[in-house]
């Protein structure tokens, strides 16, 4: 089975832009060999088809808050709305219906797209890049309950931190810490329709696919990959160079390394022997029933 190297090499073939690894077979048509294929190829998209460049400035219709620091090469699109107190850094860009409540700092060279928006005292590094519809500082899930049973809602009064060269996906949300910070570490890369609650922590290089979520407090290494709709119950810590497969339900803490999948969480090895089984079940299901019949155990059952 060829490996992804291999798999994208035949993919940029057929795009007509041929970047392999040193050992494809490029049948004779002329090539260029690279230790990491994939990243030449991105690296050739972006020579190519190279971003047209924004001009600096504020457009009409923008509201910036009189109080706002604005740098002068930043550009605010109409409909962009920055709140009182707020520092916007050099290069930024903020897209049309993008919000920054009060007293938001954005980096230098950060792209806030369209619907995105900033919740107060907010911070993000440089080069963020926050995808449409994304929410950074929303409420937590906080209530206690009341005598009556009513849910009594705990204030939400911390702040999210966002490190440099984090990207968020579309319609992902990070809530505000309960009291202190939520902390997004550097270079972290989130997809689309992602939770994470109150007072989490991702070190740097973390990568999650989409739809996961993450209770309060939990704490993810650096570098771990979290794969498309995993679940992680509170106050958990994962290691760092974790990997946790696609639909893993984490219920304790995971070391330094580990690979884990399933709901509960099993160690990879272990799973694949579960999953193995389980397609036997039915028969070992029938081979006991027969063996409880011969020894009186079972009642002979024609529709068994």
């Amino acid at each position: 089975m060829r490996d992804a190297r291999h798999l994208d090499a035949m993919e940029s073939s057929r795009a007509g832009a041929v970047i392999v690894p040193a050992d494809f077979d490029a049948s004779g048509r002329a090539a260029l060999y690279s230790s990491n294929p994939s990243l030449d190829f991105a690296r050739a998209v972006e020579l190519v088809c190279a971003p047209k460049v924004q001009p600096a400035g504020i457009e009409a219709g923008a509201h910036i808050s009189a109080d706002a620091e604005v740098h002068e090469s930043a550009w605010v699109a109409a409909g962009a709305v920055v709140g009182a107190r707020c520092k916007v850094g050099a290069g930024t860009k903020l897209h049309p219906n993008s919000t920054l409540y009060a007293d938001v700092v954005v980096g230098k060279s950060c792209v806030v797209h369209a619907g995105v928006v900033v919740r107060e005292r907010c911070v993000l590094g440089d080069r963020v890049v926050l995808q449409p519809g994304a929410v950074i500082g929303g409420d937590g899930f906080g209530f206690v309950p009341e005598a009556t049973g009513a849910l009594h809602k705990v204030p939400q009064v911390g702040v999210v931190i966002v490190g440099d060269d984090v990207e968020v996906g579309a319609n992902t949300t990070i809530d505000r810490a309960s009291l202190t910070q939520t902390k997004i570490g550097d270079r972290v890369k989130l997809d689309n329709l992602i939770q994470i609650a109150h007072g989490c922590e991702l070190g740097p290089d973390v990568a999650v696919a989409a739809q996961s979520g993450f209770s309060g407090s939990t704490k993810i290494g650096r570098g771990t990959i979290v794969m498309a709709q995993v679940g992680v119950a509170g106050h958990l810590e994962i290691g760092s160079r974790a990997f946790l497969g696609a639909r893993a339900g984490l219920h304790k803490d995971v070391a330094d390394h580990a690979r884990v999948y399933g709901t509960p969480q099993l160690e990879e090895r272990r799973w694949h022997r579960v999953m193995a089984a389980l397609k036997r079940l039915p028969e070992m299901l029938k081979r006991l029933r027969a063996v409880e019949r011969k020894l009186g155990m079972r009642d002979n059952d024609p529709t068994e």
